[in-house]
């Protein structure tokens, strides 16, 4: 199997237009951290953002910044922290759970809607996404947005290829709204919760004025031995003091929770961003279940009751990851069964090729919704040039 690496924007344009011409059947890539991310895509070729690189654009005061899409998401993260900002919705590294090498890409984190723990306060990747320059299936250069966020109107296809997975055009340049970083980070830990008690003292903590950047629930044995309840606090240090001690009284009756800072705190978090803690074994299948907190618990027995698993709450109970005992079927069966009682939608994250090849990976739409979404495909991608069936079967 052959591969493009295009310099520039116009020679991804020539590069796509001679595929379809030929047709080819491009899979799009990045660092290639997370190949094993949606669908296996049903391709000849590959076509890599790898040389698209540089910042093309950055205004501390204005808190924007704009990258090529191949550039190293650790270079535009360093240069922000140079100026004491940062990517709001921390971004998951996927070398973690796949065992891959290379480097992440600010492109792929646009082009997966890739988020972390911080998003149950800064939002997704696609809520700080406000400019996007892509090349569609026609080999045609798409420019949307730009450096100011705006209301729009008609089709936004900023958000559109946020989380499009690669489907829909190869991204060439993204642009971000940025924020200023946080001069204190301070978690309390609650110990010993069971996972119902637990969502309830997340929900309690979110529903307060003492604004959360992270809510998280360990089970006793994901990472050590008694269940760790964790509420991330970010901001001036006055205020980090006054929201703990309001915390401690709002949350009383679940138990004194430690306080947890510096780089111990730095490390959990980001364990809990990178799925660390359910990395091994590397053969059980991963799901990423996002549904109502207060359904988690519930939805999360039902599976258990059927499948030997492993997980752990964030999101305040709203996303599970979710191990099974070994890929197989991946557990497919199970998973769907528990969500159709319980509501919310579910990905299978990691799993061998075949599996992922012959179950679906992403939450089967309703028809209506196929439909349009198929329509989407074929209105940028009129020949299936670019990663097909990527996302599902024929699309």
């Amino acid at each position: 199997m052959g591969g493009y690496e295009p310099g520039t924007e116009a020679e991804a344009e020539e590069i796509v237009r001679a595929a379809s011409g030929r047709g080819e059947r491009l899979r799009l890539a990045g660092g290639g951290t997370a190949a094993g991310l949606g669908r296996p895509a049903q391709d000849t070729a590959t076509l890599s953002a790898q040389k698209l690189t540089g910042v093309t654009l950055y205004e501390p005061a204005e808190m924007v910044v704009a990258a090529r899409a191949g550039t190293p998401l650790a270079e535009v993260e360093a240069l922000l922290a140079s100026r004491g900002q940062m990517l709001p919705f921390e971004p998951m590294d996927f070398r973690t759970i796949y065992g891959s090498t290379g480097e992440p890409t600010l492109g792929a984190v646009a082009a997966t809607n890739n988020a972390g723990p911080r998003r149950i306060n800064a939002g997704a990747a696609r809520d700080s996404l406000i400019g996007v320059r892509f090349v569609n299936g026609r080999g045609e250069a798409i420019k949307s947005g730009g450096r100011v966020m705006k209301n729009v109107t008609g089709l936004d296809l900023v958000k559109l290829m946020a989380g499009a997975h690669g489907t829909l055009g190869l991204l060439t340049e993204v642009t971000f709204k940025v924020l200023p970083a946080c001069e204190r980070v301070a978690t309390l830990v609650f110990s010993g919760l069971d996972d119902a008690r637990a969502v309830a003292a997340l929900a309690a903590a979110l529903g307060s004025p003492f604004e959360l950047t992270g809510a998280a629930h360990l089970p006793a044995g994901i990472g050590a031995p008694e269940a760790r309840t964790l509420m991330r606090l970010e901001g001036f240090s006055e205020s980090i003091d006054y929201r703990t001690g309001e915390l401690r009284r709002l949350l009383k009756r679940f138990g004194a929770p430690e306080l947890l800072e510096g780089e111990a705190g730095t490390a959990l978090w980001q364990a809990v961003r990178d799925a660390a803690l359910l990395a091994e074994p590397r053969d059980a299948a991963l799901w990423r279940i996002s549904t109502a907190p207060t359904h988690g618990p519930a939805l999360v027995a039902a599976i258990a009751a059927q499948r030997e698993a492993r997980w752990f709450y964030d999101w305040g109970g709203g996303l599970i990851w979710l191990a099974t005992g070994s890929a197989g079927d991946a557990g497919a069966a199970t998973v769907r069964a528990a969500l159709r009682d319980q509501g919310g939608h579910a990905t299978l994250v990691r799993a061998p090729d075949s599996v992922r090849a012959a179950v679906p990976v992403f939450q089967p739409l309703a028809d209506p919704l196929m439909r349009i979404t198929a329509g989407i495909k074929t209105a940028h991608d009129p020949a299936g040039v670019l990663n097909p069936g990527r996302m599902y079967a024929g699309v």
